[in-house]
């Protein structure tokens, strides 16, 4: 297993809510990866770095299924202008490659916004490598982040 998800395992073990971790490797698409999770395609979370400004970056917690909004999530935070970082930025914030992020092991503790959309269901959220995920109540998920959950994302 990678650095990066022996970091993700032992912060989602520090963390006190119930997971389970799944490995099946690359996959070619959002459904094959929930079927092998065993969870719908809206239950997959994607970890999205948000730059809202220098030096100062979020995650926003997206279910499958949908997209960021970005006019949902500027009135959200009260700002005119956000940005993805490139690869390499989101790397250094996070100590992960994109496709890999989560807010388990980060290297900085960015505030969460998590799609209000993720609640009350079982959701499965990456964990810090290709193929490896960590099923998990969402509910618990946005407790133990201290999850700001906010309208912020539309259906693709």
């Amino acid at each position: 297993m990678d650095d990066g998800a022996e970091r993700a395992r032992r912060a989602l073990a520090a963390s006190g809510i119930a997971y389970e971790v799944t490995s099946h490797g690359r996959v070619g698409s959002l459904e094959e990866a929930a079927r092998l999770r065993g969870v719908e395609p809206g239950g997959i979370v994607k970890t999205l770095v948000v730059r809202r400004g220098e030096d100062d970056h979020l995650f926003v917690l997206v279910p499958g299924d949908r997209e960021i909004s970005w006019p949902k999530l500027r009135a959200h935070l009260g700002v005119n202008r956000l940005s993805m970082p490139d690869a390499t930025v989101a790397r250094e914030v996070t100590g992960y490659e994109r496709g890999t992020i989560t807010p388990f092991g980060s290297l900085r503790r960015l505030p969460v916004v998590a799609d209000a959309t993720l609640t009350g269901r079982t959701v499965s959220i990456g964990a810090g490598a290709h193929g490896v995920a960590a099923t998990v109540g969402a509910d618990a998920l946005v407790a133990v982040l201290d999850a700001d959950v906010a309208d912020v994302t539309d259906p693709r």
